[in-house]
């Protein structure tokens, strides 16, 4: 299996010590986004588990236990979220500055290929005009050329919370936008020699030389084994998004970064707030389990072709 760490929280900036716990037990209980009583046992073992695709806006508390991981039988690789904007949109971020040195300095450990840039969401008129966007991007391509393979981008969607927030709501990219953002950063990132993929968007952008992309990437992870993934479309994903299945392990409204336009938190609580729960030395990121709770063990298979046994959650 491909284990996501994770689409619903920065685990890297803020729960990397209950991460090692979980790798070192070997399994994590994952709480149901849709119901909020039921929880997944997820199994670990680095038998089963095929790579881990870390998603960050800041690696560096994760860099001390990166050997320790690597020790352990681990694959993975970093989507590393590195935008222009200020503290007016991304509260409680480190100042950019500090986020490039930590994205070179991953790279240098790990490898061009093992962290791929995300320039992502992409904020429109009138928020964020094409020329701020331009010169924004250009100074980022010249900072990370040759520390990456690739750069996602990703247009802001209108969801459900920016209603909340007119100016950020009337800057969601129409397809007009789309097309002059594309037309305009597509040749920067072609003067830096880096390639150009979109995430799940529905628009066909090869025009610009940019290509559709895969987050969970089966073929990224296929080079980094050296062998072939049976990996299937998750279909549980947005309609335009190519990634292949994964197991999430992260919580909603757990991350405080505090970013005006995210997705994954649902509440107006402060990054203390977020945080006050947790526990790292409980096998669950989001707190504590209740007595009306109920966990169930989830077998997953290694993709791998080359091997075809389970090792069931149970094992753990």
């Amino acid at each position: 299996m491909i284990v996501s760490a994770s689409r619903r929280t920065d685990i890297p900036a803020f729960y990397a010590p209950w991460l090692m716990g979980r790798l070192q037990e070997g399994f994590a209980l994952v709480k149901n986004p849709m119901v909020s009583h039921r929880f997944s046992r997820v199994s670990l073992d680095p038998r089963c588990v095929d790579a881990i695709v870390f998603w960050t806006k800041n690696a560096s508390p994760m860099m001390d236990v990166l050997d320790d991981i690597t020790s352990m039988g681990y694959m993975y690789y970093f989507q590393y979220t590195l935008t222009p904007y200020d503290t007016d949109v991304e509260r409680y971020l480190p100042p950019k500055a500090t986020l490039v040195d930590n994205f070179r300095a991953l790279s240098t450990k790990l490898g061009p290929h093992r962290v791929v840039w995300r320039y992502d969401p992409i904020i429109g008129p009138p928020y964020f005009s094409t020329n701020y966007h331009v010169e924004a991007f250009g100074k980022l391509c010249e900072a990370l050329a040759g520390y990456t393979d690739t750069c996602v981008i990703s247009f802001m969607d209108a969801y459900a919370r920016l209603r909340r927030q007119p100016r950020l709501a009337a800057s969601v990219p129409g397809p007009d936008s789309i097309r002059a953002l594309c037309a305009a950063l597509a040749p920067i990132a072609a003067a830096y020699q880096l390639p150009l993929a979109a995430c799940a968007e529905a628009m066909d952008l090869r025009e610009y030389g940019i290509q559709p992309s895969s987050c969970i990437d089966p073929l990224r992870i296929s080079r980094l084994l050296g062998v072939p993934l049976k990996a299937r479309t998750d279909a549980n994903q947005r309609g335009a998004c190519r990634c292949a299945e994964s197991v999430d392990i992260g919580a909603y409204d757990t991350c405080a970064h505090g970013c005006t336009y995210c997705y994954a938190t649902r509440s107006s609580r402060s990054p203390e707030e977020r945080l006050a729960s947790h526990d790292p030395a409980l096998p669950c990121l989001a707190g504590p389990l209740g007595p009306e709770d109920v966990v169930t063990l989830r077998e997953m298979p290694s993709l791998r072709e080359e091997q075809v046994s389970f090792f069931p959650s149970s094992s753990a």
